[in-house]
């Protein structure tokens, strides 16, 4: 098809959308099985902002596997699990998935779990983990998935939020080189969390097999073969699926919310209309079920669609070699890759010229989808040369759960612009503001926003917080949905993410918070105060910076304290934080208010142009902190 035939197709279904868009969401929702239709497409006077699918009834688990073996294709392959870390590859059919999901529901129910009660999953990349989502589902309960990595006291914050009656985890995840062991981890954070949950089911994996705590634990593949199977729960439309913690700005992490029909209803719309796949069609997700790429495409959205779905235990580089993700698309024929710019930076600075690239035959693959953090357009133009295939970067957040801009295979592609995140998809009705909530011209850049109300998939809000909910994305902009970042839309109407607007940092597609950082570095004994900012970095996007002001007297190596930091960061938060830079400084730069000038320290540390804050409380502070963050540069 020819680029004017693709941007008519995209303009005109973004056109239709506009011009009614309960009649263009409800087209969508005909491709969900509803066990009672909704009663309207959107309900504006219902919740915070409005609900979708209002009086609707489902259950997301059936949609995303029992209607596809009911309609004859039990024996597809559903997820073909590829462990580069244990040497194992293993398909499991939608029948097979089916009858392994309803013992899994059927063991929580024993134990108690139903509709609306909540459960943790806090596993590595194995098929349990998928399933455990999918048995909640299955129940009407609601999951709540929390990434491997994180540490006891980050996993203790979120099952005190959640109340969980149970929690789905395992004996230890795989890294290159080591085996985290997850147990010790579990039992850490149950201990600080003052919520107890009333049973744990640990899938007990060979590599490194823990000890079980009487009373409380079990074996998790034990209790799924001893279980009968349990039927589908129908659910309203609007009843909770999931939530998804993502850091927040004062350190305590944020619960997003996501519904049932809704988001049935766009993922499934979106893997035609976005990436251009079928049912039958082989789809990779390269990420991890601890983020919402893992929620929205290893899991739902591939399954919703009757896709097979790649489930990656492994690294793009050193499991073993920067071929691993080229091998993974030959052997199982994907048609479509999604990852984060970090990873495919990751195989360039390892395989600059393609060399094992070239050693796989990747004419199956059809296009390669980045997001995850803004990407350069440098790895645009990389990879576009060596698979000469359609690579396309688009934006989104863990809050709306699937793409606001891109570039849409359904509707034929349109010319791309490295740099750019695309053109605001069907549903998302994209400004750019100024501080007095006025929209820019094009080509000027603001705060970037979306109108009220936000599309089908996205939050509706935060677990038992609607009033965070509404101070934390709703207040900084009345009408719009304030994103956090800042950009511009061009001229032809593309979007460019420039920065955050927050505090919130982007470390390989990992969104962290700079605050909850500094809590950490700030209850060292040696230091007064501190700040830490996003630093440029060329694979990882965003790596953190903690600069530390010693309290008055304290005489401490500085290599010493910054060891003893990053220790402390790594303990509390995660090696997932990325931190391993902290320097001393005699003193941060500050607005007369008080307040850091986290933007200014960031600016002179990636070498920007900058201009000093008029509302500086000191200039010459600036002077004194060039050397130290110039240093910072990679």
């Amino acid at each position: 098809m020819d680029q004017a035939g693709s941007r008519t197709r995209y303009d005109e279904t973004y056109a239709n959308w506009r011009r009614d868009p309960s009649a263009w969401w409800s087209e969508a929702a005909k491709g969900i099985a509803w066990d009672a239709p909704p009663r309207a497409a959107f309900d504006g006077a219902l919740g915070v902002y409005g609900r979708w699918f209002p009086g609707g009834r489902l259950n997301t688990c059936f949609n995303a596997v029992d209607r596809h073996v009911a309609a004859g294709r039990g024996e597809q392959p559903a997820i073909i699990w590829d462990s580069p870390m244990t040497g194992r590859i293993e398909t499991i059919t939608y029948a097979r998935l089916q009858d392994r999901v309803a013992r899994v529901a059927g063991a929580l129910a024993a134990r108690g779990v139903a509709k609306g009660d909540r459960v943790i999953v806090y596993m590595p990349m194995v098929p349990e983990a998928a399933i455990a989502m999918l048995a909640c589902a299955r129940l009407g309960a609601v999951h709540s998935v929390v990434f491997g990595g994180f540490a006891a006291a980050e996993l203790a914050a979120r099952i005190a939020d959640a109340k969980p009656k149970a929690i789905v985890s395992a004996s230890c995840g795989l890294e290159p080189g080591r085996v985290v062991k997850y147990k010790p981890l579990l039992d850490a954070a149950i201990g600080l969390s003052p919520h107890k949950p009333a049973s744990v089911l640990i899938l007990q994996r060979p590599e490194s097999p823990c000890d079980l705590t009487t009373g409380r634990d079990e074996d998790l593949l034990a209790a799924e073969a001893a279980a009968a199977p349990h039927p589908c729960v129908s659910v309203e439309s609007t009843d909770p699926l999931y939530i998804l913690y993502t850091s927040g700005t004062t350190g305590a992490p944020k619960g997003i919310v996501r519904d049932n029909g809704g988001h049935a209803v766009a993922l499934h719309n979106s893997m035609s209309m976005v990436y251009g796949v079928q049912p039958g069609d082989v789809y990779w997700a390269a990420s991890d079920v601890g983020w919402v790429v893992g929620h929205s495409y290893i899991v739902y959205a591939p399954l919703l669609a009757g896709c097979t779905t790649v489930l990656f235990e492994g690294k793009p580089v050193g499991t073993p070699d920067a071929g691993t993700f080229w091998r993974v698309c030959e052997q199982h024929g994907v048609k479509v890759l999604f990852t984060a710019p970090t990873a495919i930076r990751a195989i360039k600075k390892e395989d600059p010229d393609g060399v094992f690239l070239k050693r796989h035959d990747l004419s199956k693959l059809e296009a390669l989808y980045l997001a995850g953090e803004r990407c350069d357009a440098d790895t645009v133009t990389w990879s576009e040369r060596l698979l000469a295939k359609p690579v396309v970067d688009h934006w989104w957040q863990t809050e709306t759960g699937w793409t606001i801009t891109g570039n849409f295979r359904g509707l034929g592609l349109f010319p791309t612009k490295p740099g750019s995140g695309g053109k605001p998809a069907p549903g998302y009705d994209v400004v750019v503001l100024d501080e007095a909530n006025q929209e820019v011209p094009r080509g000027q850049i603001g705060s970037l926003a979306v109108r009220l109300p936000l599309p089908p998939s996205c939050l509706p809000t935060l677990f038992n917080a609607d009033e965070r909910f509404r101070d934390a994305y709703l207040a900084a902009h009345p009408g719009f949905y304030s994103t956090a970042d800042a950009g511009m839309v061009d001229e032809e109407g593309y979007v460019w993410v420039m920065s955050r607007t927050d505090d919130i940092i982007n470390v390989a597609g990992h969104r962290l918070s700079t605050g909850a950082m500094e809590e950490v570095l700030a209850s060292h004994p040696a230091v007064a105060e501190c700040a830490v900012v996003g630093v440029r970095d060329t694979l990882k996007g965003q790596v953190p910076l903690g600069l530390v002001v010693l309290k008055l007297g304290v005489a401490k190596d500085e290599a010493t304290l910054a060891q003893e930091l990053i220790a402390m960061v790594r303990e509390r938060i995660g090696p997932v934080a990325a931190f391993r830079d902290a320097r001393v400084v005699a003193r941060l730069p500050k607005t007369r208010s008080g307040k850091i000038l986290r933007a200014t320290l960031r600016k002179i540390a990636d070498g920007e142009d900058y201009v000093v804050p008029p509302t500086i409380d000191d200039p010459a502070i600036l002077d004194e902190l060039d050397d130290v963050l110039k240093a910072s540069m990679r």
